[in-house]
This record gives C-alpha cells, sequence and structure tokens, in this order.
C-alpha cells in the first residue's frame, strides 16, 4: 500500500511500484495516449512527479531506443501498470525499470480525479509515501529549483550528419531531448551539443551555420546567465529555439514569461499559426509560456493556442531568429510540425523559408 499526498491536504491510496521511499515533486498530468517512455526520459520533467491520464501504462515494456535522456522525473502517477508487457522491441517490463532507475511510484489511484483537482486548483506539490505523514512542510515548500543545470551536459559533444555536412549547428543542453539532435543530423547537419553556460563568444567562435536552443525545465526566469549569453547570440547567428529556448529567448529579447495554472503536457495540443490559418497538432511539454504583448514592436507571435490562446512562437524577423513553444520534434507524438527544421536550414542557407 501506498499514498499520494497532494500540497492541498488530500490523499489517494493506491499500489506501490518502482522503487522504494518517500518523494516529494511538483505533480503534473500529461494526456499522451502512448509515449510513456519518452516522457520518463525527457529532462523537461526534472523536479516533476509525473502522472499518466492514460488508464493503462507499460503495455509495450521498455525500448531503450526510444529514450530521450536520462531520467529526472521525482516520481510516476498511472492507474493501471502492465505487469506484462506485449511487443516484438520489449527489453522487460516497466516496474522493473523504474525501480532500477530510482524511480518510486504509484498506481491504482483515481487518475480522472486526480487530473480534475490539478484543473480546477492548479499546478501543486505532492508526495509519494507509505505512511501520511504528520509533519507536511516539506510538502508545502518544496519548490523546482536550478533544474538546467543538473540536467545539461557536463561536457561538448558531436555528433556527425547522416550523409553529407550541409551545415553545422551548436546546439546548448538546457535539458535537450535527443530527437533534436536525431532531427537535425538526418537533414545534413553536424551538431556539436554544449552545456547551459556556454558562454555567447565560445559558440560563436567555433563558427556555427546556427544555434538551437534547447527544451529544459524549471522556471526560464530563473536562468540569468543563459539569458544574457543567448541576448549575444540574436541577430549574430540564425537561431532556432524550442520549448525552454523559446522562453529564454523571449526574455533575453525583453519580453516576460508567466506560469501557467496546470500547463500543456501531452501530445495532442491544437496550435494556429497566424500566417496562414492552419492548425496543427503538436506534443507539448511546458509550465510557463511567453506573454506575446511584451515583445510587441520586437517579436511577432506566429503561432497561438487554439484551446486558451497562449502564445505558442515567436518570430524575430530581424534578427534571424524564431522560437516555438511545441516540439516539432516529438517522439513519440505528431510529426506535423517538422517543417520546422527545414525552416531553420533554409534561415542558415540565407533564405527566409524551406
Amino acid at each position: 500500500m501506498a499514498y499520494l499526498l497532494l500540497g492541498n491536504g488530500q490523499f489517494f491510496e493506491g499500489e506501490r511500484i518502482g522503487a522504494p521511499g518517500e518523494r516529494l515533486g511538483e505533480l503534473v498530468f500529461t494526456t499522451g495516449m502512448a509515449g510513456y517512455l519518452e516522457t520518463l526520459t525527457d529532462p523537461s520533467y526534472a523536479g516533476q512527479i509525473v502522472m499518466q491520464t492514460f488508464p493503462l501504462i507499460g503495455n509495450y515494456g521498455v525500448i531503450d531506443e526510444d529514450f530521450e535522456g536520462t531520467p529526472a522525473i521525482r516520481g510516476y502517477v498511472v492507474r493501471e501498470l502492465c505487469d506484462a508487457p506485449s511487443n516484438f522491441r520489449s527489453q522487460g517490463p516497466l516496474n522493473d525499470w523504474l525501480k532500477r532507475r530510482g524511480i518510486p511510484g504509484i498506481c491504482g489511484v483515481d487518475t480522472r480525479e486526480i487530473t480534475r483537482i490539478i484543473r480546477e486548483e492548479g499546478v501543486m506539490n505532492a508526495m509519494i509515501c507509505d505512511t501520511l505523514p504528520d509533519d507536511r512542510d516539506a510538502l508545502r515548500t518544496y519548490a523546482v529549483r536550478d533544474m538546467v543545470r543538473q540536467t545539461s551536459c557536463r561536457q561538448p559533444e558531436v555528433w556527425p550528419a547522416e550523409g553529407r555536412t550541409r551545415y553545422r549547428v551548436t546546439l546548448i543542453d538546457y535539458g535537450a531531448k535527443r530527437n533534436i539532435v536525431r532531427s537535425l543530423c538526418r537533414r545534413g547537419c553536424e551538431v556539436t551539443v554544449v552545456p547551459f553556460d556556454t558562454p555567447a563568444e565560445a559558440v560563436l567562435a567555433s563558427g556555427p551555420d546556427g544555434v538551437m536552443l534547447s527544451n529544459g525545465p524549471g522556471d526560464p526566469a530563473e536562468n540569468d546567465g543563459c539569458i544574457r549569453e543567448i541576448r549575444r547570440l540574436i541577430g549574430r547567428v540564425p537561431v532556432f529555439g524550442i520549448c525552454l529556448g523559446h522562453q529564454l529567448a523571449a526574455l533575453a529579447m525583453g519580453g516576460q514569461t508567466v506560469k501557467l495554472k496546470y500547463g500543456h503536457r501531452g501530445g495532442n495540443q491544437p496550435v494556429r499559426e497566424l500566417a496562414t490559418g492552419r492548425t496543427y497538432i503538436t506534443s507539448q511539454n511546458h509550465g510557463y509560456a511567453v506573454v506575446a504583448e511584451s515583445l510587441a514592436g520586437t517579436g511577432l507571435l506566429s503561432f497561438q493556442n487554439a484551446n486558451d490562446g497562449s502564445c505558442e512562437g515567436i518570430e524575430y524577423p530581424q534578427h534571424g531568429c524564431f522560437t516555438v513553444q511545441f516540439h516539432p520534434e516529438a517522439c513519440s507524438g505528431p510529426q506535423d510540425t517538422a517543417f520546422l527544421f527545414d525552416r531553420f536550414l533554409a534561415m542558415m542557407g540565407g533564405t527566409s523559408d524551406a
């Protein structure tokens, strides 16, 4: 038996899965119907307890090739965990993997009811525990802080292009998903992944054709050093930012960000491209958004969330930079916006579109 204790005092009784031990985190939900392995290994979830709204998890087991990075989540919550996966690629049950990775979890709880609570009250802290604690100060005071430092790479790493090398791209790693690198390499880019605190002058000294700003965890506004270095990059080399990279670029250009009530997480977020009126289905994982109005006169709103109207993309046409909140490289997830990588290549080639 185990408990999921919410920050508002409510608790849910279920069964322990994964590793033993108590664990605190910011509780968030994701609506993806597939892709639980990518979710579990997405560095953007650092500091958070992740709950899947889809009721059955683990049915295709664990597949190392589908991992997006090193797991950074604090805990895992599911309705039903499959003990007998059925997939020709499976390398074993998910529960065994959670134990090896030291990730505690709970199953058998009403994930629909918990999702309703978060949607109504907003994201809150939670604890996975075997007994309900009397002292709940830690639950009240926990905060997701300094996670970019913890999820970024330590040393630069070079990934060769597939086939002929067309461009050389520097990817600044704030907690990058591996498929960003794969998406660039498939298009003939040699990708150099560098740590989050790499100075702008060091990036430029290597002579890249373009710079990618990756996804990552936490509050974008706390990354003062990253924002400062991005400010020194934009306008000097083509720049494409995704997720946290989108938010950091906005802050570097004088904009503002705001924390959403419960964020966007999952593979079914509709996003409208304002220039064409076309709506794309996107994969997302973020709890903060750019305030588009704060960039008036500097950036142009390019994409907008069709559900809540929040900012999903900004273009800086005078500075050779564009950014999006969603994940065009999504795996598992829709590939509708993968053309944005081609747009980035076109920028590096000296044209404005693919």
